[in-house]
């Protein structure tokens, strides 16, 4: 397996070890340059390029799924590779800063001949990565829960979507724990308020009220005005699409405050920038979450996953979704390449439309949806214990997007390459 760094040079693209890789334990790295690469001499090298934060505001999320992309890679390598060829990874440093999304995406398929993009934690990422992607007619794997609704051929959805998971989490809530009245936060950019208006749309269709909607800036800290209106306003439940670093103040000022003995929490966020690991456990105990993957799904899969990363990034902490989410997103597209016969964006594509791609996965049997390019999976409810983790709660199988299919059909429209959102009111 080999890596090589998006970084400037007099000669153009260096590549290099990235070196910060190999301090999070992926020892198996190694210098690739042409000719030099034994596994190149093998077969012309597949390329990814993986463009994820492992530095800035919104790395919580990123370090684990550098580490799972990384893991899918060295595992195809060790098997063969795909079409009798070496994959090869070109990671770039995104910083959380999106005018690198965009420089680094251009590098990756202008420079790299990348063959597909493995990236992007937010939605702006995301959404100036994809011109970018249709300019140079490749693909865009985006392995992160999002607000649905893109409808484009070279965009792949890994992650959950809100049909999936408020529709498992928002009843649960309501039904099992008696929690009908509601109080939204949620961060202050595209995923968090159209999440918020699935969240009201499911407490109403429900039997729920939504007493108040609020939205914060991604460098907020500070909660305290709203835990006072919150104490004011005495709902039942909090629900959290708050996002990153900043926002976990949020999960420690409402417990030194209101506490979850007091009132419920729960979260479309919580937990896939594993902040469970860097709280309390009075702090993350108790908040209720759904997720398509947890470190303590009892199945063999699961378990067989978790005890590999760990010994694979040498860390014997907690996974998480997004840790998983990485690794999903390659091995689905590997299978794409496998039944296209070809790794180029177009052959993969068409395999795609068929309707025919999966991966029976840690989380449960994934499926991409080749009218929407949007992945079918199980859904989890799960709550935090005093471990660091969570406990199961009850499982849905085989979620769809429904969101996603109820805007976009790339099968009569395979030019579209709009991010509809489903009407929500």
């Amino acid at each position: 397996m080999s890596f090589t760094h998006g970084q400037e040079g007099r000669g153009g693209m260096l590549r290099c070890v990235l070196t910060a890789l190999a301090a999070m334990g992926l020892a198996a790295a190694s210098l690739t340059d042409a000719g030099q690469d034994a596994a190149a001499q093998e077969g012309h090298p597949i390329v990814i390029a993986n463009i994820l934060d492992r530095s800035g505001g919104l790395n919580i999320y990123s370090l684990k799924q550098i580490q799972g992309v990384a893991m899918a890679v060295d595992e195809i390598n060790k098997s063969g590779g795909l079409l009798g060829r070496p994959v090869e990874i070109r990671f770039y440093d995104s910083q959380s800063d999106n005018t690198l999304n965009a420089q680094y995406a251009t590098n990756a398929l202008l420079r790299d001949k990348a063959d597909a993009i493995h990236g992007g934690i937010t939605s702006s990422s995301r959404e100036v990565m994809r011109p970018i992607v249709q300019r140079f007619g490749s693909l865009l794997f985006y392995n992160a829960l999002y607000e649905g609704g893109v409808c484009d051929r070279r965009h792949v959805s890994t992650g959950m979507v809100p049909a999936q998971q408020l529709e498992a989490l928002i009843p649960y809530v309501i039904n099992e724990k008696g929690a009908r009245k509601s109080y939204i936060l949620a961060a202050d950019y595209n995923y968090g308020h159209i999440t918020a208006k699935w969240m009201k749309n499911i407490v109403e269709a429900n039997g729920g009220e939504v007493v108040n909607i609020e939205f914060f800036p991604l460098d907020v800290t500070n909660f305290a005005p709203v835990l006072a209106r919150i104490q004011e306003a005495a709902p039942d439940v909090v629900y959290s699409a708050l996002v990153g670093g900043a926002h976990m103040g949020f999960y420690r000022q409402f417990e030194s405050t209101v506490g979850k003995d007091n009132m419920l929490l729960a979260s479309s966020t919580y937990g896939v920038g594993r902040e469970q690991t860097e709280l309390s456990p009075e702090e993350g105990r108790g908040i209720i979450i759904a997720t398509s993957f947890v470190d303590g799904l009892d199945t063999p899969a699961a378990k067989s996953f978790v005890e590999n990363f760990k010994a694979f990034s040498g860390e014997d902490d907690y996974v998480g979704e997004y840790g998983e989410y990485g690794y999903r997103g390659v091995m689905l597209w590997a299978d794409a390449v496998r039944k296209a016969g070809d790794a180029s964006p177009d052959a993969v594509i068409m395999a795609l439309k068929s309707g025919e791609i999966s991966f029976d996965g840690p989380g449960g049997l994934y499926s991409i949806d080749g009218k929407t390019n949007h992945t079918t999976m199980d859904i989890h409810i799960a709550v935090g214990n005093d471990k660091g983790s969570f406990d199961l709660l009850q499982s849905f199988s085989q979620q769809p997007p429904l969101d996603t299919q109820l805007v976009c059909d790339l099968h009569a429209n395979p030019d579209d390459t709009t991010q509809y959102e489903p009407e929500v009111q």
